[in-house]
């Protein structure tokens, strides 16, 4: 089965809500291809390899978590960006890109599908007062270890994390993926054992230590695959058409 192009980007803005948010990026269709859709490749990040591997399973659509045209990058169609652009026209694949929509939907996003992987409890926003805030807050149904819970992490996305460990057991945790340690600050407000991000930065380590709570950096990309494949789901139930994720694996 096909459906028209317009008709699934018209059902991803309006399933996300994508007009309402503000990005540092153009959300929806990035790279216009063939009218009609029959199959949706899914991926993190639009590279190169996503892009070639999108061709050799003939998709009509590209869709993403990280796409192109970012605020303050070079706008020049040049070197890279040039090579990826010219593989998708030259296919005739559209590329579809949520950035912030995908972080902050309450059933696919990034953030709700982490902690449905780690089975943590979601009870709501990292800071409810900061319309701005995309993390969350949550809990564990028994208390463990910030070691043991490391290893949870470990075996259910595949990579071994980052682990500043702190005094207590770890029950209530705070998180946001990719490059979400910022938050950390908000974590410590609002009392939480623990704080798992995709990042680190050099003072996340002294935030954590000095306020005696636990980190994780779990891996930006690590962190942020199951929203965009709950997306891609999502759509071809929808319209019946088929939907395959490639996992380019990235160590960051």
């Amino acid at each position: 089965m096909a459906i028209a192009l317009t008709t699934l980007v018209e059902e991803a803005e309006r399933y996300l809500n994508a007009a309402r948010i503000g990005d540092y990026c153009p959300n929806g269709l990035q790279v216009e291809g063939r009218p009609q859709v029959r199959r949706v490749v899914s991926g993190v990040t639009a590279s190169q390899a996503l892009v070639d591997a999108a061709v050799a399973a003939e998709a009509d659509v590209l869709l993403v978590h990280h796409g192109y045209f970012w605020k303050g990058e070079n706008p020049c169609i040049t070197g890279m960006k040039q090579r990826r652009l010219k593989t998708l026209l030259a296919h005739d694949i559209s590329l579809l890109a949520y950035h912030l929509p995908l972080d902050l939907h309450p059933e696919v996003g990034n953030n709700v599908q982490l902690a449905r992987q780690l089975e943590i409890t979601v009870e709501g926003s990292l800071a409810p007062d900061d319309p701005r805030s995309v993390g969350l807050v949550g809990s564990l149904a028994e208390p463990m270890s910030a070691r043991d819970f490391a290893r949870h992490v470990q075996a259910v996305l595949g990579r071994e994390p980052l682990l500043v460990e702190g005094p207590q057991l770890v029950r209530r945790i705070g998180w946001c993926t990719g490059g979400g340690q910022g938050y950390i600050d908000q974590a410590i407000a609002a009392g939480v054992d623990l704080y798992l991000s995709g990042e680190a930065s050099e003072q996340t380590f002294h935030s954590a230590r000095e306020n005696g709570i636990s980190f994780i950096a779990a891996g930006h990309h690590a962190t942020e695959r199951y929203g965009v494949q709950a997306l891609g789901e999502y759509l071809a139930r929808r319209f019946a058409i088929e939907h395959l994720f490639i996992d380019c694996d990235n160590p960051i």
